[in-house]
């Protein structure tokens, strides 16, 4: 029971090798719930890594970590704010991401179908 493809949201050029490795390495990143954690909270708010490690329930350093990834993949970005870094998703993109993400399991769970 499967959806439709939008031929009007999605991209008509198809994927070269280089696109391909690098949509990989982004999916592959948001395949650990500890960093859909992470982006589900920056999505709601920008966050210092103190507050944002509270919100999650993790370790600080651990946090850390997560973000850097994050970061070097163009999925967040830290904007420095006296002492602290508080970051923020890179740009609505991600946040759309996570929403069709959010979406299409809520589809498959409850079995719908547009």
């Amino acid at each position: 029971m499967g959806h439709g493809v939008k031929r009007d949201v999605t991209p008509t050029a198809r994927l070269d090798a280089a696109s391909a490795a690098s949509v990989a390495e982004t999916l592959q990143a948001l395949a650990t719930p500890s960093r859909l954690l992470i982006l589900s909270e920056l999505r709601q708010r920008a966050m210092a890594v103190g507050e944002l490690a509270e919100a999650v329930g993790m370790e600080q350093s651990a946090v850390s970590h997560q973000l850097r990834l994050l970061r070097s993949l163009g999925l967040v970005v830290g904007n420095r704010s006296g002492r602290s870094v508080v970051y923020s998703l890179y740009d609505n993109h991600v946040a759309q991401l996570l929403d069709e993400a959010v979406y299409h399991i809520e589809h498959l769970r409850l079995g719908l179908s547009d």
